[in-house]
């Protein structure tokens, strides 16, 4: 599933719902727009909507979508099982046959599955989902966290301004502030937000004087709410690096870290290495773009893939290190896919194929003025709307 571009299409199309002064009418319009536009890329028929209600329970208020028609007004309480795990995770799978799911009341609603996501401030609302049986629940994972963050995204939209200030002080205090003078090898790297806050992230973490920590990261939307996951990133991997985990123990505590978090951003893809000044280079890559080594000889390249799935929707992802080896002359080149997926006035990608071709013509020049040209040919390419960019450069020069 194409996470990121599939993200877009749903903002997109739930900008263009107007805000009422009623959040049962404005979440009601989002699950028909849901369940109609979007029923084969999320495996979403239709479904229920409950509201918190002066007993402390979540009463059944509407249906949306292809949805079994039943009575409204049922009350569910706040104790049972689904309803607990929701508030708790903000998503939740559930089957007939699990431990605290109540079949009888799940025939009253309509529900053939609990697969539900909190909605609203203070969890007001929950919209509940009518899913294609053949989903498997990672499937539905995927697509509940997605829909969690296009509803909230859209439900706070008139909110973040107040916010956004302080998040783009933030931001900006935790991008490197300059870049690392490192032995052997030339290094730049940087940052344009497609907003004011970006969910793009990079950073250069001094291990030791041996070895340099790379990362690039991209959190799923824009705004504030990626703003704050990638600064989950921060501090998690320096955390991490503080306490001398091994790369694959940084993944899989980065994962739980915003697989739990209260954000309802929860898809990052993350690329993290480790240069040591002989050139060896571990790394593992969590669902980003794969990152490619050009060698010398200005041709061959080799894509820098082992890993995992971007952290966040699964709880018990589990990830690989891959190894590569940077001689002299080899470059090394990380970037966002608002770089590849830069469209032009013809809807035309500007693409991978395009993106190492330049580097490769330009590769004799310094790794800022490669970083730089890069940037420029993708902004000229598509000077539109454009999502976050980030291009890092890593060049292995003679020591």
């Amino acid at each position: 599933m194409d996470y990121k571009r599939l993200l877009t299409q749903v903002e997109r199309t739930l900008e263009q719902i107007e805000a009422t002064e009623s959040t049962r009418f404005t979440i009601e319009q989002i699950g028909e727009t849901i369940a109609t536009n979007f029923r084969d890329e999320l495996g979403i028929t239709g479904g229920r909507i409950y509201e918190i209600n002066d007993e402390n329970c979540y009463e059944l208020v509407g249906r949306f979508g292809v949805s079994p028609t039943g009575p409204l007004g049922i009350s569910v309480p706040k104790d049972y099982k689904p309803i607990e795990l929701v508030l708790e995770n903000g998503v939740v799978v559930m089957e007939p046959n699990d431990p605290g799911v109540d079949p009888v009341l799940e025939s009253k609603l309509g529900a053939h599955r609990f697969a539900a996501v909190a909605a609203g401030d203070n969890h007001s609302h929950i919209l509940g989902f009518d899913v294609a049986p053949n989903l498997s629940r990672e499937d539905i994972l995927f697509s509940l966290n997605l829909i969690r963050y296009t509803v909230n995204q859209r439900l706070r939209a008139d909110r973040y301004q107040s916010l956004i200030d302080e998040a783009q002080r933030i931001q900006q205090s935790i991008l490197p502030q300059r870049v690392p003078q490192y032995a052997g090898f030339d290094i730049w790297g940087k940052t344009l937000p497609a907003a004011v806050v970006s969910g793009d992230f990079y950073d250069f973490i001094p291990l030791s004087d041996n070895i340099l920590g790379l990362a690039i990261a991209d959190g799923s939307g824009h705004g504030l709410p990626a703003a704050l996951v990638v600064r989950d990133i921060y501090m998690g991997l320096r955390m991490a690096t503080d306490r001398d985990f091994k790369i694959i123990r940084t993944m899989e505590k980065l994962n739980h870290i915003i697989h739990r978090g209260r954000l309802t951003t929860k898809f990052v893809s993350l690329f993290y290495g480790e240069l040591e000044t002989g050139g060896i280079f571990i790394y593992c890559n969590a669902g980003h773009n794969f990152p490619f080594v050009l060698r010398a000889d200005g041709v061959t390249i080799e894509m820098l893939s082992n890993g995992g799935p971007v952290l966040g929707p699964t709880p018990d992802a589990t990830y690989m290190r891959g190894f590569a080896k940077l001689n002299a002359g080899d470059l090394l080149c990380l970037y966002t896919d608002g770089i590849v997926e830069s469209h032009d006035a013809n809807d035309e990608e500007f693409g991978l194929d395009r993106l190492e071709e330049l580097v490769a013509s330009i590769r004799t020049r310094s790794a800022e003025e490669i970083g730089r040209e890069v940037l420029a040919r993708v902004t000229e390419w598509g000077p539109g709307e454009q999502d976050d960019r980030t291009v890092v450069i890593v060049k292995a020069v003679s020591p």
